[in-house]
């Protein structure tokens, strides 16, 4: 959700740029003028003059309310004028004016439609001042709409424009958005320039010590001399080169060998091992990985005195959700420590706790965040009625409505037999049906009327296995409702490749590990481990990630909003001090996965 310093970091950069203006070529017209301070001056000016004169005052009146934070007056203004007799300059001021209100309101698709007016075909013939202006404007709402790629393009296509602070915060939104970039679309694109963040961008994620980061960063900048990241580095990675490199030597691997899930711990546990040795094989710095049994442990203070004496400096574990609970309780660790799990509450930590897991909570953030910037901000949820469903219905209505989203109804599946009933009562079909029934009373005779389901539902948010799925997506069909987007977390994705029509055109999120099956350590692992290609395949990529969050926590701690691209999602360190995943966003297509690149467009 755009913020109060957002919309006021665009409302200076705004008026930098009017302060600027200048005129076109005269066959464009003029663009309104600018040396205004008082708005009723300006309407007053206006409503003395003709049509014409008066229609350059009346934008500079709207500019000039933007510009002082009277966004609904200068909205006002703005919808009051008549642009059809305006030159193609006073268009594009006019649509751009447009665009950034529409942005601040979190309209970003109607800022989009704004700056797709005809009159921008003549963008390029404008002042400097007025295509930045446009152009920004153009990459924020690229960026509202999750279009990363095509707001970066438009950011460097205007940054040789930008000047001091403009061009610092501009080159800073430029690897912000390139860190919010899926894998598949950080290859090279054959532009200069992209490809050259594009690059950098892939050396700041690789795996590998904090040592080997700041080597091939400082080596990129001597072969990209004239690049504008060479030139300034972005802050994060300013601050990643000044960080003193401290590699740890000696890793504790804290797993049980008896537990009711065995066979996720050994997933895990495999995961592990195959990030270390294919470090080891590409001549990285690998620590030496010491394996303790939580199953045989009398206490984790014992534990931890253990791991002190063996010189251990980095715990990776527990797993067991009660010991990862037990620590989140104390007030220190000795030893810094990964526990591959969360705790039931988000209690304050000990600096030295991190905690990763592959939390349906973040599925559910990503969901109402795809669904926001596909424009849509009603939403119903139909989750499991047990404590899954809640935690996952908590997480999502918590972040949709932190965004502006509004849910409007919510149903707990439990009993199949149950299920056609409930999705009825979620589109209020019985009484739609009711009302029928009392016409036909009233008439005395048959009426001829399908059951209308209610209107105010733009999607469903949909936690739930693949077999509730599959007799949930036929049922909105039967209940009228088979329209209706679905926006899911990936309990819908069995992981096992088995093909289901049913499920055809359901969005979901999903972790790269099942989107980019021709990555060299998915290949590695499924090759020795031929069960990873189902859904145990999960955990044999959270026990990669885990490796790879091992060797780079000190980045993540000490830099803000760094990020790790993983194969469980990029992960980002919360306040919290547990690890958060992004994750890519797909859709069943015939009977395959098929990767959604960008947010849907109108």
């Amino acid at each position: 959700m755009k913020t109060p310093l957002r919309v006021l970091s665009t409302l200076c950069l705004s008026a930098f740029l009017v302060a600027c203006s200048s005129s076109p070529s005269n066959s464009l017209g003029e663009l309104p003028p600018t040396k205004y301070n008082d708005v009723d001056q300006l309407l007053l000016q206006a409503s003395q003059k003709n049509a014409s004169q008066a229609l350059g005052l009346y934008l500079a009146a709207a500019d000039l309310a933007w510009q002082q934070n009277q966004a609904l007056r200068a909205r006002k203004i703005l919808e009051g004028i008549d642009l059809s007799q305006a030159t193609p300059a006073q268009q594009i001021f006019a649509k751009t004016l447009e665009a950034e209100l529409a942005l601040a309101r979190q309209q970003a698709k109607r800022a989009l439609k704004a700056l797709e007016h005809p009159s921008f075909t003549h963008l390029t013939e404008m002042p400097l001042n007025q295509q930045v202006r446009s152009q920004l404007a153009r990459a924020q709402a690229f960026e509202d709409t999750g279009k990363p790629l095509a707001a970066i393009r438009e950011r460097i296509y205007i940054a040789a424009w930008l000047e001091e602070q403009q061009a610092f915060a501009n080159q800073q939104s430029i690897w912000a958005l390139l860190n919010d970039l899926p894998r598949a679309q950080t290859k090279d694109t054959g532009e200069a320039v992209l490809d050259g963040w594009l690059a950098l961008l892939r050396i700041s994620k690789a795996p590998g010590s904090l040592v080997q980061q700041q080597m091939n960063i400082s080596q990129w900048t001597l072969q990209n001399p004239g690049h504008p990241a060479a030139q300034q580095l972005p802050d994060a990675l300013i601050k990643l080169q000044q960080l003193e490199a401290d590699n740890v030597n000696s890793i504790a691997l804290l797993l049980p060998s008896k537990d009711p899930n065995q066979n996720v711990v050994s997933a895990l546990r495999n995961g592990f091992f195959a990030a270390h040795y294919l470090a080891q094989a590409n001549g990285e710095h690998t620590p030496t990985i010491h394996i303790y049994d939580s199953s045989t442990l009398p206490s984790m203070d014992a534990f931890y005195q253990q791991a002190i004496a063996d010189g251990i400096e980095l715990v990776v574990g527990p797993w067991e959700k009660n010991l990862v609970s037990q620590l989140a309780g104390r007030t220190q660790l000795p030893i810094t420590t990964l526990a591959l799990n969360y705790a039931d509450n988000q209690q304050h930590s000990p600096k030295q706790l991190f905690q990763y897991g592959l939390a349906a909570e973040d599925e559910a953030r990503v969901a109402a965040d795809r669904a926001w910037a596909d424009g849509m901000r009603r939403a119903a949820a139909l989750v499991p009625k047990n404590a899954w469903g809640e935690r996952v219905l908590d997480a999502f209505s918590t972040h949709w409505q932190s965004l502006g989203g509004e849910l409007v109804a919510t149903q707990h599946i439990d009993r199949p037999t149950e299920l056609a009933g409930q999705i009825a009562e979620l589109f209020q079909l019985r009484a739609s049906e009711q009302r029928a029934k009392q016409l036909e009373s009233t008439l005395g005779s048959k009426v001829a009327a399908q059951p209308a389901r209610r209107q105010d539902i733009d999607f469903i948010f949909l936690a739930a296995t693949p077999q509730q799925a599959r007799q949930i997506k036929p049922t909105l069909t039967f209940q009228y409702a088979g329209d209706v987007p679905i926006y899911a977390t990936s309990a819908v994705n069995s992981g096992s490749g088995e093909a289901y029509p049913e499920l055809n055109g359901l969005q979901f999120s999903e972790m790269p590990w099942f989107i980019e099956v021709d990555d060299a350590t998915r290949q590695h692992i499924t090759y020795h481990w031929p069960q990873a290609l189902g859904s145990m395949g999960r955990f044999y990529a959270m026990g990669v990630d885990a490796y790879q969050l091992a060797n780079q926590l000190q980045q993540l701690s000490a830099i803000p909003n760094s990020s790790v691209v993983g194969l469980t999602g990029t992960l980002k360190l919360s306040p919290e001090q547990r690890i958060e995943r992004t994750l890519y966003w797909a859709q069943f297509t015939n009977n395959n996965i098929e990767q959604l690149k960008e947010a849907q467009s109108d």
